[in-house]
């Protein structure tokens, strides 16, 4: 008979593997479980974006505070070109109205950090984005979406030592709703990993040093 501490541990995994949901960009939202070599193969394509981190939380922020789109249903994405780029999305249990991550969530971001931290996904750089559901004040949400999306890429870093010039944080709050039609389904507490350009490694190339004249040349210079 295995003894309690073996059935915790198993536990432990089998809620890690069921927190760990691909979520199709297209309409179709089939849940399914991932491994990290599925998660490779999505995450090391390369991508180029030219998105504004500041000036997309400023528009978010600006768009809350003049109360326009008011009705979720009726809310445009805040960033539609996120959706375009190659990508994984899955589920993180934070504490309620928190961006404490709860321990059972730790074996997905672990199980994503090996797939970020494999040599194919190296050279690429990373935004996390996360999103909540539609409940509560719209600007509280769109705090709280960021401080979450920041507690995830301090866990990858700290935790599991992915390095930090790799992963921006992003938090959209209810402003980019993942389920428009059911705007408070938990379906919309979703995080996302986006493939957003290279990461350059190499450090810049020294200026060439000027070749050394040849010995003599200045005397001949002064005659």
């Amino acid at each position: 008979m295995r003894g309690g501490r073996g059935k915790l541990r198993d536990i432990g995994l089998l809620l890690g593997a069921l927190s760990l949901i691909v979520w199709p960009t297209g309409a179709a939202r089939a849940q399914t479980a991932t491994s990290t070599a599925d998660m490779i193969e999505k995450l090391a394509v390369e991508a180029e974006s030219d998105v504004d981190l500041a000036a997309l939380r400023q528009q978010a922020a600006d768009r809350i505070k003049a109360r326009a789109d008011a009705q979720p249903q009726k809310r445009p994405p805040i960033a539609p070109q996120l959706t375009k780029l190659p990508q994984i999305r899955f589920d993180v249990v934070f504490d309620q109205d928190s961006s404490l991550i709860r321990p059972a969530s730790y074996q997905t971001i672990g199980s994503i950090a090996d797939a970020l931290t494999d040599p194919k996904t190296r050279p690429y750089r990373y935004l996390i984005v996360d999103h909540v559901e539609s409940a509560g004040r719209r600007d509280h949400n769109l705090i709280l979406s960021q401080r979450r999306a920041e507690s995830i890429r301090d866990v990858l870093v700290n935790t599991f030592k992915v390095a930090p010039k790799r992963l921006q944080a992003l938090g959209l709050g209810e402003e980019q709703l993942q389920d428009v039609n059911r705007p408070a389904s938990p379906a919309n507490a979703r995080v996302q990993i986006i493939v957003i350009g290279k990461f350059e490694t190499a450090e810049p190339a020294k200026p060439a040093t000027p070749a050394a004249a040849p010995k003599g040349a200045a005397k001949k210079k002064n005659r």
